[in-house]
């Protein structure tokens, strides 16, 4: 990765005051991981007026022939009357809303697809992982299943990850369930390594024995041998911990894990980095700075080419 320089964070914002649940850019400042500033002067660069008007828990995606996708829950939490977490759970949408583009710089129209059809509660955190032997990416999501919920109040089942695949981000095969935990899991991103792969995801707090944050390791993404060697991260942090994101850094062997706090306010991330991403040995950061509340998104190492273009194209 030495042609690498510099990281890109796609994310949303948690304003309890007006609608920020949009597409906002923030830059490390030089090759630093853990020191960023925002980019658009703080606005956000890209946004959903359609579906539900919102967008929650993007990634941006690298396409192994160039080019780029952001993917996003089609979600808006904030709205004047409060939330309404029930019909977001069991009655959410089941798209998610995809931008295209070829350098990171201009983006094509929202398109909004459909990953699961009737019989799911919502469709949330999409994240995807390029499959090279297939050609084709796998794509992640949380969804509750209506056959496992309430017949008489509406309610869809506990949370599983659940998957479909796609080359192009315009056609999706048909989702089937991929992982799941008694109570509920959310929030999935996988890595994969030379020596296998790794998963990230969120266990439901009030799930018995809770998992909370967890880092499972296995040979391969659908095989049957994965052990957990992580598990609590971020719970010294504060209560409710979600939304964990998992990048390489661009010159050494050494990985950084950041998990989403949103316990109080301000909301936002918080760093963890470890040099034996085998044995799920996670030490928090002290020294990272990154505005209040930049929320549930995705880190993109750059090219170094990549990173010149987006800081000048975003003067301070």
């Amino acid at each position: 990765m030495s042609e690498y320089f510099g990281y890109l964070l796609v994310h949303f914002v948690e304003d309890p005051n007006s609608h920020a649940e949009k597409i906002y850019f923030s830059l490390s400042e030089g090759d630093n991981p853990l020191a960023w500033r925002r980019l658009n002067r703080g606005e956000p660069v890209l946004e959903s007026v359609l579906g539900t008007g919102g967008v929650r828990d993007p990634q941006v995606v690298r396409r192994p022939d160039g080019g780029f996708h952001i993917v996003a829950t089609d979600l808006r939490v904030w709205r004047p009357e409060g939330p309404d977490w029930w019909e977001f759970r069991h009655r959410g949408s089941r798209d998610v809303v995809i931008w295209d583009s070829l350098d990171l710089l201009s983006w094509s129209q929202p398109r909004y697809v459909e990953l699961a059809g009737e019989g799911v509660g919502m469709v949330w955190a999409p994240k995807a992982l390029y499959d090279p032997e297939a050609g084709e990416f796998v794509i992640l999501w949380s969804s509750g299943l209506a056959c496992e919920g309430s017949a008489e109040t509406g309610e869809s089942g506990p949370s599983k990850i659940l998957m479909a695949r796609s080359k192009d981000f315009v056609e999706f095969s048909e989702p089937e369930v991929y992982f799941e935990l008694p109570g509920g899991v959310i929030d999935m991103a996988v890595v994969a390594t030379e020596a296998g792969v790794h998963r990230f995801a969120k266990h439901d707090d009030a799930a018995p024995d809770s998992l909370h944050v967890f880092h499972q390791r296995g040979s391969s993404l659908l095989a049957q041998d994965f052990v957990t060697v992580a598990r609590d991260i971020g719970q010294e942090i504060a209560s409710h911990i979600e939304g964990p994101l998992i990048f390489r850094d661009n010159h050494e062997a050494r990985w950084y894990l950041w998990v989403d706090q949103y316990a109080h306010m301000p909301h936002g991330y918080h760093a963890y980095t470890s040099s034996d991403l085998e044995a799920g040995q996670w030490e928090r950061m002290p020294d990272f700075t990154l505005p209040d509340n930049s929320k549930h998104g995705s880190v993109l190492p750059l090219r170094a080419a990549e990173y010149q273009a987006l800081d000048s194209f975003y003067p301070r």
